[in-house]
């Protein structure tokens, strides 16, 4: 599921991909900055609910949050909302997998003789040469198919789903040849037999193939008419036709590079002789593009596959690594090198007298929620993760992308972190769950940054005394609190509001560590083209 916010109207349009949370307002630390001066400087959020569905909740704007034109305070979403802030809007978009049809009743008949057909397309039944042709009215016939034929190959071209795509394929074909069933069948090589995938049909009934024709089609690859199967000399064995009475049947291979994805099968019971060879002529031309975009479509599929692997990977590893990696822009030295960097620990407070109040899958189930929303602040932040250890998360700042502002970014992303807190623990609150609160520890310093670990499993790590320094700030902060360190402190000036706390001894060190709890971030830059006008 991709969920988006699109905005509406402006010179070029913006596209906004939702995280699980997300905030929108005038400040620049918003997910989705919104540059309008009657926009409140964190006007509204959007979140994931553990239903699966988006809410968006207006969190004290002095102009409101209106959805569909109606003033809000809190709404669920669904998809093609209007969200106006101020004078913006935005639509929301969200893309969900539609149920599949289930598929009708198609039996494999076991027939009692092995079919001996040697079939093949005569060379006086192709398409011939205009110059050859008398006929006006063949002539326009033939044109006609392959017409259709040529359209199909181009609207195959733009299917990416299969099974919208097996749907074309037949939806198109019964505009070519009348039938009154047809059925996409795919190759299965773990069983070595061809499966029914989509079927169409002018009566809802149970289809049956005649497993002899379909063993003839599989095993060499060679298309079978049979204009009159009551009486094909072929077939006079086989009882599937027979107790069906199907008076004419084809049935072709889907290969491509000599190798067999499927077959198509057709029938008709109304007619003898429905089909001619002309018509296999043009079934068979029909299942060779057909086989081309079946193979095409899969190679998308392993495409997206590893598309989605990636991302997954990009989970653990954050998106700016992954992403350096790939290019070549980065390479993972096992020796490691020596960086400036912020670390960022964040601890959930009370967790194992939790853990002794509920169930192990609870806590799992908690935790994986939890993660989910505060990587992503991590990763919107800039910041990468390094790892899970219980249930803390340690994150990093200026590796392996050095970052000039990588102190100051983290205690923004802090702060944005106890407000996705916030906004976690309401929805936690409304089903009835125990609050969580974490503190939060951080500090600025030299680290050996690189692959930890063996030749088998390595790990992007930092190690050094600065990260054992974070790792006790962290310890020392009380939920709710981000305590960060003077090193720290001193990189970010002016530009973070602090109390001072006592000194603290921290083993290693001569003397106690003077330290620093976060209050907030002194606006420095104002709304561009807003400088006079008064914030809210």
């Amino acid at each position: 599921m991709v969920a988006k916010l699109i905005l509406i109207g402006g010179d070029h349009p913006v596209e906004h991909v939702l995280s699980s949370f997300n905030t929108l307002g005038r400040h620049p630390d918003n997910s989705i900055q919104v540059l309008d001066r009657i926009v409140s400087k964190e006007h509204s959020r959007v979140t994931l609910g553990p239903d699966g569905l988006y809410v968006v909740r207006d969190v004290g704007s002095l102009n409101g949050t209106y959805v569909n034109g109606e003033r809000v305070s809190e709404c669920a979403l669904k998809s093609g909302d209007h969200i106006s802030l101020g004078n913006t809007t935005y639509r929301f978009v969200e893309d969900r997998p539609q149920d599949k049809a289930p598929l009708r009743k198609v039996t494999m008949m076991a027939d009692q003789v092995q079919s001996q057909v040697q079939s093949s397309i005569a060379a006086s039944q192709r398409f011939l040469p205009a110059s050859e042709i008398t006929d006006l009215t063949a002539l326009r016939a033939d044109y006609e198919k392959l017409r259709i034929a040529h359209e199909l190959s181009q609207k195959l071209s733009l299917s990416t789903d299969l099974d919208s795509l097996l749907q074309k394929i037949v939806d198109e074909t019964f505009q070519l040849i009348r039938a009154d069933r047809a059925v996409i069948l795919l190759y299965n090589p773990d069983t070595d037999e061809l499966e029914p995938r989509f079927v169409r049909q002018k009566r809802d009934e149970e289809i049956k193939i005649s497993k002899s024709i379909l063993d003839e089609v599989k095993t060499k690859k060679r298309a079978v008419l049979s204009s009159d199967a009551l009486v094909d000399e072929r077939f006079k064995a086989a009882k599937s036709i027979i107790m069906q009475g199907i008076r004419s049947t084809m049935c072709v291979p889907l290969v491509n590079n000599d190798q067999l994805l499927g077959a198509m099968h057709m029938d008709s019971m109304l007619a003898t002789g429905a089909f001619t060879e002309r018509d296999l002529l043009l079934f068979s031309g029909i299942a060779t593009q057909a086989a081309l975009a079946i193979e095409n479509q899969r190679l998308a599929k392993n495409i997206e596959h590893e598309a989605s692997t990636r991302a997954q990977f990009q989970r653990l590893l954050s998106p700016n690594l992954v992403d350096q990696i790939v290019s070549g822009q980065l390479a993972l030295d096992q020796g490691g090198s020596r960086r400036e960097v912020t670390m960022l620990f964040a601890d959930i407070r009370g967790f194992t007298s939790m853990s002794e109040r509920h169930a192990p899958e609870e806590m799992v189930t908690t935790l994986n929620e939890y993660f989910e929303v505060m990587v992503d602040v991590l990763f919107h932040h800039g910041g990468t993760l390094d790892k899970y250890v219980g249930d803390e998360i340690i994150g990093l700042f200026g590796a392996p992308v050095e970052l000039v502002d990588a102190p100051l970014r983290s205690i923004r992303c802090a702060l944005d972190m106890m407000r996705a807190l916030e906004e976690f623990n309401r929805l936690r609150a409304d089903r009835g769950l125990e609050r969580i609160r974490i503190g939060i520890g951080i500090n600025s310093g030299p680290v050996i940054a690189g692959a930890i670990g063996s030749s088998r499993t390595l790990q992007y790590t930092v190690i050094g005394d600065a990260v054992n320094v974070a790792s006790r700030l962290c310890g020392l902060a009380r939920p709710g609190e981000i305590i960060i360190s003077d090193s720290t402190r001193e990189l970010v000036g002016d530009s973070v509001l602090v109390e001072p706390r006592k000194p603290v001894p921290v083993k290693g060190k001569t003397g106690a560590l003077q330290v620093y709890a976060v209050t907030g971030i002194r606006e420095m830059t104002a709304l561009r083209s807003s400088d006079n006008h008064t914030t809210f």
